[in-house]
Formats: structure tokens, sequence, C-alpha cells
């Protein structure tokens, strides 16, 4: 009977350590190119987060065109009333967009992460309840201990919530794309 056990679990467990293996692979390939892609865009947003070094500069050099462009004004007076560019505060939208896309960019990066670790577990999964050298019975016990605690620490869920984790992270890059334009 341990045999029958052995053999039917086996390809049981084959089939869905290969549908988790296919299941990471195609979450691993669209996440690489999605953060990919989150990541350029958000290179390039990161800029309105900083003051534009051409916009000091070209308030510097107004100044400096005021002071040279009016032979009437003292030095002293000069020195007491110089100017500093204005404080830099971000706009409001790119504070959201740079917050969204950046969100966005860490849960792709951490489903990514979980489905590497689901394609690692399930080979150590098949490698450790299908020992070739045991005893049919010792086998059916390694099993089913391990069979047991997939099902007590609801793996199952967790590999299908792995989609709903690329789902959120696809909605607020696309939020940060609205606001953006």
């Amino acid at each position: 009977i341990f045999n029958m056990y052995v053999k039917m679990s086996q390809e049981e467990d084959n089939k869905m350590a290969d549908r988790w293996q296919k299941d990471a692979d195609g979450i691993l390939i669209f996440t690489g190119l999605f953060s990919a892609a989150v990541a350029a865009l958000l290179a390039m947003s990161i800029q309105d987060l900083r003051p534009n070094p051409q916009d000091t500069a070209a308030f510097y050099l107004a100044n400096i065109y005021q002071l040279l462009a009016d032979p009437n004004i003292s030095l002293a007076s000069t020195l007491s009333t110089l100017a500093t560019p204005p404080p830099f505060s971000p706009p409001r939208y790119a504070i959201w967009v740079n917050s969204l896309w950046f969100l966005s960019l860490v849960i792709s990066l951490t489903s990514a992460l979980l489905a590497t670790l689901l394609q690692q577990w399930a080979r150590r999964y098949l490698t450790v309840t299908q020992p070739p050298r045991l005893s049919p019975h010792k086998r059916a016990r390694i099993r089913s201990f391990f069979a047991d605690g997939v099902e007590k620490f609801h793996l199952p869920l967790a590999v299908e919530m792995l989609p709903t984790l690329l789902h959120v992270s696809l909605f607020l890059f696309f939020s940060g794309l609205l606001v953006f334009l």
C-alpha cells in the first residue's frame, strides 16, 4: 500500500511543483520587464524632486547683470541687499508620481523575490519528499509530513497571491501615470 501511495503522491507533487515553477517563471519574466520600465521612468521623473541647477545659475546671473548694468549702485549697498534664490519645493504632482512609482517598483521586486523563493522551495520540496534510497514507508511518512506543512502554512494560497501583488503594482504604476499625464 505504501508503494501505491508513494507513486500517486509523487505524481501529484511533481504536477504541483511543475505548475508552481511555471507560474513563477511567468511572474519573473513579467516582473523583470515591468521593473525595468518602471525604473527607467522613475529615473527620469525623480529629477523633478530636486532643484534645477540651471535655475539657480540663471538667478545669480540675473543678479550679477543687474549689478553691472546700474553704475549708480554702491558696493556697500549691494552687499547688504544680495538676494538668495527662492527656496525649492518640489511640485505636488512630482511627489505623488514618484511615490506611486517607487511603491510599484518595490512591490514588483518583492513579487520577483517571492517567485524566486517559490521556485527554490518547489525544487527542495521534490528533493526532500522523494528520496530514492529510503523505503516506501519512510518516504510516505516524509511526504505526509511535508504535505501537511504545505496545507498548514497555506502555501497554495500564497502562490495564488503572487499575481495579486503584480496587479497591485500595475495599479500603482498606472495611477502614477495618470497623475504624471
